[in-house]
């Protein structure tokens, strides 16, 4: 039965993954956009925790936690998100549906091997600006409109495999692709009659690299009942080539003879994107199968990002970090007789400098998490819910502050397979 779960939703995903909004953030303007990764709905629901081993679960944060698998795993994540941006004079709501991650994970004696699909940033910006002026009892009003979609998909491939018993080793491979598209118009109304002069540019962006992850996990016994946990995670810088087209279009619109306009392809150089190394660590404690409770530290070396292209003025950026605290609790793994005693329950607190500078004036993010796994009956497999309260940015230095209600739904199916027939 899982079997043919997968194929159909890697059906349904192939059609639909690259076609996909899942922002609705001015902020996403800069680099490659929002970077909507953060890790599986369990990850997520603990502040982003990604240090505690799972035997029935995928980590698609640190490739050593694979070689802790011991059932094959099919994994399927969306966020259904809910934003309201503000700044000094406005404010604006936003919803919007994403997928966050497919995923298959399998077992093979010490190895863990795991591959799937990740949208790992998102592009969707609506932005528009009005200005009036008086000339010679004229009105005239200047609208500039901004928008922009796309985003950056990775295909990977781990493995992860048991050094000792106490610890293992892993490597994944990534490949990047993905397109952005943006279009910025602006136009002049005179006396608010037609539409004098308008310029539209259209550009164009195709991404492509290819980076690695190298993780660590250590794991001992403090005594009979508490287990200690270390991960370490360290992706190296990369680029990605970035493929430019531009088109320039002016239009006139006239009451006699309606919208003339022409077009032009402009000449924009290709460019080259540079994607931070990241080193996360972390540490935690508790009773498998009972508790935990965690700590972990992610820096990134932001400060090399660029943009797209080198005419973006007023941002730059700066080396970020993330905090993450959280951890699970069940209070009755293997009870009969109550289903509640059986769920997991998560919680987590998360707050990072994102590394954008915007007028002088770094950008934070910092979010409150908790969450529920799920456990379907007769079988070790589960859903797993998310909720996410936050707040990115500030309203202050005419900039926008977003305040954020996201809902993340996962499904964990597991299940044994390449096992050998003891009867026929």
């Amino acid at each position: 039965m899982i079997k043919k779960i997968i194929v159909s939703f890697c059906l349904l995903i192939s059609l639909t993954a690259l076609a996909q909004e899942g922002t609705s953030s001015p902020y996403s303007f800069y680099g490659i956009g929002d970077i909507k990764f953060k890790g599986t709905v369990e990850n997520r629901s603990m502040g982003g925790l990604s240090i505690f081993p799972d035997s029935i679960h995928i980590n698609l944060q640190n490739p050593a936690q694979l070689a802790s698998l011991k059932r094959t795993n099919f994994s399927i994540g969306a966020t259904y998100l809910n934003t309201k941006s503000k700044t000094e004079t406005q404010s604006d709501k936003a919803r919007r549906t994403a997928l966050d991650y497919l995923a298959v994970g399998v077992p093979l004696r010490k190895l863990g091997l795991a591959f799937g699909l990740i949208p790992y940033s998102s592009v969707g910006y609506k932005i528009q600006s009005i200005t009036e002026t008086t000339v010679a009892n004229e009105k005239e009003v200047l609208t500039n409109q901004y928008y922009g979609i796309g985003g950056v998909n990775k295909v990977f491939f781990g493995v992860g495999f048991g050094l000792t018993k106490k610890i293992n080793f892993g490597v994944d491979v990534q490949y990047n692709f993905g397109k952005i598209e943006t279009t910025n118009t602006t136009t002049k109304t005179v006396n608010n009659d037609f539409v004098q002069d308008g310029t539209r540019e259209l550009n164009s962006s195709d991404l492509r690299g290819v980076n690695f992850d190298l993780g660590i996990t250590y794991q001992t016994k403090l005594n009979n009942k508490l287990s200690l946990f270390s991960s370490i995670n360290y992706t190296p810088q990369y680029s990605l080539t970035v493929n430019n087209s531009r088109t320039i279009e002016t239009f006139q619109s006239l009451s006699t003879i309606g919208t003339v306009t022409s077009s032009v392809q402009a000449d924009v150089a290709d460019t080259t994107i540079k994607i931070p190394s990241k080193l996360s660590f972390g540490t935690g404690f508790g009773e498998t199968k009972k508790w935990l409770l965690g700590a972990e530290v992610t820096l990134l070396n932001t400060s090399v990002t660029n943009n797209r292209f080198t005419d973006i003025s007023g941002s730059t950026f700066e080396n970020a970090v993330r905090y993450s605290v959280g951890g699970y609790f069940i209070p009755n793994y293997n009870s009969f007789t109550s289903y509640a005693k059986r769920v997991t329950y998560r919680g987590g607190i998360r707050y990072e400098n994102t590394g954008l500078v915007i007028k002088n004036k770094s950008i934070t993010d910092c979010a409150a998490n908790i969450g529920l796994g799920l456990p379907m009956r007769g079988t070790v497999s589960n859903i797993n819910i998310g909720l996410e309260v936050g707040k990115r940015g500030t309203k202050s230095y005419n900039l926008v502050e977003e305040n954020y209600v996201n809902l993340s739904i996962g499904l964990s199916l597991s299940d044994l397979w390449f096992v050998k027939r003891k009867f026929d």
